[in-house]
């Protein structure tokens, strides 16, 4: 069974994809991800801010 929706699948596919080509960057510095999670993280935090129904992020809890 899924963690999550499609909608948020969706972002963290792309994520992904953006992340094995390189092309996946972090916020204001620029600099390339490398970690997997790192790229799993940026896909769901940009599902929450597109309105994906998604459980609060751990860390601001």
């Amino acid at each position: 069974m899924a963690k999550y929706d499609q909608k948020s699948q969706q972002e963290v596919k792309k994520a992904m994809h953006e992340l094995k080509k390189g092309k996946l960057k972090i916020g204001k510095t620029g600099k390339p991800v490398t970690n997997p999670k790192q790229a799993v993280a940026i896909g769901l935090n940009k599902a929450r801010k597109r309105g994906a129904k998604l459980p609060p992020d751990k860390r601001n809890s």
